[in-house]
């Protein structure tokens, strides 16, 4: 497999002799408000000529955008010319809105030009900003970093303007580096049309750094020197617990973030005391799998260069999830004293990434130290090796290590090497993964392989992974190896083997209504340790998307499994261990996501182990664009089991309200009623961002259970204000 894969990542012709745009130092600094008459802008070379990537990538773009770029010894420059009506769809003025709901111009910026690191920077023609980090890869975006920039915009009766400027101590690079990868991307909400500078296929996302052309230099971008921001924070507030037992008290705290440019591409991250009270809450969701569930790291320390730590394994296996730092064992939050991270390149193909967190002693929980250092060296055009180590030190007394000896340390190192040939269409990996604790010395490592094929007409994933019983990951997620029994109500450890396949076909009609018909099979199979069959599962599904944005899916499922312990979705007796069968099928539609009314709505049934299964689920939304956004979820779960093994009726629904008073002052309240978790939870956030990246919150906060219903759990009030300062 390794062969082929390696002479098809050195023989791929690059895009960047295609597309190419010289940068040209400004005389002056260019004044940032969406007017086009610095001198900067006359002198700037211009790229024009999108070309469309959505709805196909076959022709040009209906309406011309026109991008320009420049640089003084502070900032790089973008602007932006969009020819349009004077009608514009925006979803939100709410940062990190994103570019797919909205109209909108965005850059995607490779200083170290190497295809595995990038920025993405985002304007919609409100002059709502949105901003993250690439790692590579063609995945959904987090769009959870957030770094100081400056934008404007203004609209005119055929066109709206973007005036971008971006300092140099916000993105890493090296000042040696006379090459950059660039591309543009445009989102024509009217249109349903998405487009890019440089040819983007369709079947890629449009921030793929696999398809940037060249910025060229002609004389080296200035050095950053003095590159220091300090990110101070002060908090107040008021909290009660009643389910504990505990008054009404008041609270105050302190602490601070800060970010010291090493050298233009190698970053020191500090934290002391940090808080992360503005947080947005976790999205509940119903979980009826017989494992825990991944939810996304948003605390702001741990988003930058976060691929470096959590890249490593597949989705339901990371040796390394930040989540886990400043938690206890049943998920309690702990007190973080502080941190330190150096992240970027030290070469212009080396990145390093080295972290270090002390958490403090909450009750019974003993203080906690973690270490993650990890290494990225790329080869050939888009190909790279990692390695990591990662150290978990509990600082325990005596009896504390004899009553608990496995929760005395935990260390885990590995490597993987990823192949893939510069477009993209070919990938592969092959990884192994190590963990030590206390007194294990076998079945305690973790191997995986396997490649994927991308094409605009097919697609094909195949991954072959043996995860030992002993495979502990004190910093990390492994979803299935915790098997619980319900009867004994506890948790027992089950390595497992797996080999998942899915291949994806894809027709995308030339003319008529309909943009895409694509059709899905996947198939997930998992071995016991001792190679006993454990579970077979087989999904299918079609999906066809409209050129209005409305779409319809219709997706089955047969599961095979042979349940290794009790389990259990209601309050009566659980469920036995023995070998079921059981299919599902569902069926979805979405409708126009530019109308200011828009909704979705599935319905779903089948059969569960030896019981019956309903679902309903729907979204609606109603906007008037841009300053308000109501929403509403509704997920409805009906379970029935025969005999004595119950039945239960599961609601989660979740209304959303925010108010964008302006593009730096929003109120957002969340409401989530979860029967499963027996939690009914209001959070509401005012936001006030006074100047560029410095808040004021204030989050109020209240929980009670669903039944008894309405009964007070805990509930708080906090004020923060923090206020970023460049040195």
């Amino acid at each position: 497999m390794l062969c082929p894969l390696i002479s098809i990542a050195q023989s791929t012709p690059s895009y960047q002799d295609q597309y190419q745009l010289h940068i040209k130092k400004a005389s002056k600094p260019v004044k940032i408000d969406g007017v086009l008459d610095d001198a900067a802008w006359a002198e700037a070379t211009v790229s024009s000529d999108f070309i469309r990537k959505y709805p196909n990538d076959l022709v040009n773009a209906k309406r011309r955008t026109v991008a320009k770029v420049s640089f003084d010894d502070n900032f790089i420059y973008f602007a932006f010319i969009a020819y349009d009506t004077s009608h514009h769809v925006v979803q939100s003025l709410k940062r990190d809105g994103g570019h797919e709901t909205n109209d909108a111009v965005g850059i995607i910026l490779d200083p170290m030009n190497q295809r595995t690191t990038g920025f993405f920077f985002v304007v919609n023609a409100f002059n709502t900003q949105t901003d993250d980090q690439l790692d590579g890869t063609s995945q959904p975006l987090s769009l959870s970093w957030d770094n100081k920039w400056f934008s404007a915009t203004k609209r005119l009766a055929d066109h709206w303007i973007a005036e971008i400027a971006i300092p140099f101590k916000t993105i890493r690079y090296s000042n040696e580096k006379l090459k950059w990868g660039l591309n543009f991307l445009r989102s024509d909400l009217k249109e349903n049309e998405y487009t890019t500078w440089t040819r983007m296929p369709i079947n890629f996302k449009s921030y793929d750094l696999g398809y940037t052309g060249s910025l060229i230099w002609d004389n080296p971008p200035p050095p950053t020197t003095g590159n220091i921001s300090f990110i101070p924070y002060v908090t107040g507030g008021a909290n009660e617990d009643k389910e504990n037992g505990e008054a009404l008290k008041g609270t105050a705290n302190a602490g601070f973030d800060a970010k010291i440019g090493l050298t233009s591409s190698l970053n020191l991250d500090l934290t002391v005391n940090p808080d992360f009270s503005q947080i947005e809450v976790d999205q509940q969701v119903t979980n009826l799998t017989r494992f825990n569930i991944f939810l996304p790291e948003r605390r702001t320390f741990f988003l930058e260069n976060a691929d470096l730590f959590a890249g490593y394994g597949i989705p339901p296996i990371r040796p390394f999830y930040s989540r886990t730092i400043g938690l206890d064992n049943n998920g309690n939050r702990i007190p973080i004293y502080g941190g330190a991270r150096i992240s970027g390149n030290i070469a212009s193909r080396t990145r390093i990434g080295v972290m270090n967190m002390q958490t403090g002693r909450k009750d019974e929980f003993a203080s906690q130290n973690y270490t993650a250092v990890s290494v990225n060296q790329g080869f050939f055009k888009r190909s790279l090796f990692r390695a990591y180590f990662l150290n978990h030190q509990a600082f325990m007394t005596a009896s504390e290590k004899a009553i608990k000896p496995m929760d005395q340390y935990g260390r885990n190192a590995g490597f993987d090497m990823n192949f893939a040939n510069l477009k993209g269409t070919w990938s592969g990996w092959i990884s192994h993964n190590q963990s030590w604790k206390p007194n294990i010395n076998d079945k305690s490592g973790y191997s995986s392989f396997g490649f994927e094929h991308n094409t605009a007409n097919f697609g094909f994933v195949l991954d072959a992974t043996n995860v030992g019983t002993n495979y502990y990951t004190d910093m990390g997620y492994v979803q299935r190896i915790e098997n619980y029994d319900a009867l004994r109500d506890t948790s027992i450890r089950v390595g497992f083997k797996h080999l998942f396949t899915e291949m994806t076909y894809r027709i995308n009609p030339k003319q008529g209504n309909i943009l895409r018909h694509t059709f899905q099979l996947s198939n997930y199979n998992v071995h016991n340790p001792n190679n006993t069959f454990n579970e077979n599962n087989t999904e299918f599904s079609y999906r066809f998307e409209m050129k209005n944005t409305s779409g319809v899916e219709l997706s089955g499922s047969h599961t095979i499994v042979d349940l290794l312990f009790p389990i259990s979705f209601t309050d009566a007796t659980p469920i036995p261990a023995q070998v079921y069968n059981y299919s599902q099928t569902k069926l979805t539609y979405s409708s126009d996501i530019r109308k200011k009314f828009n909704f979705a709505a599935g319905v779903g049934g089948g059969t569960l182990f030896n019981g019956t299964y309903q679902q309903i689920v729907t979204k609606f939304v109603l906007r008037s664009q841009p300053l308000l956004n109501l929403s509403i979820s509704f997920e409805y779960n009906k379970l029935k089991f025969p005999g004595n093994y119950g039945s239960t009726e599961l609601f989660l629904i979740a209304p959303r309200a925010e108010i964008n008073f302006s593009t730096t002052l929003f109120w957002t309240t969340f409401v989530q009623y979860n029967t499963q978790r027996n939690n009914f939870n209001i959070n509401s956030r005012f936001q006030w961002r006074y100047k560029p990246m410095s808040d004021l919150f204030i989050v109020y906060t209240d929980n009670y259970f669903t039944d008894p219903f309405f009964k007070n759990k805990n509930r708080a009030i906090v004020f923060k204000l923090n206020y970023w300062l460049n040195l």
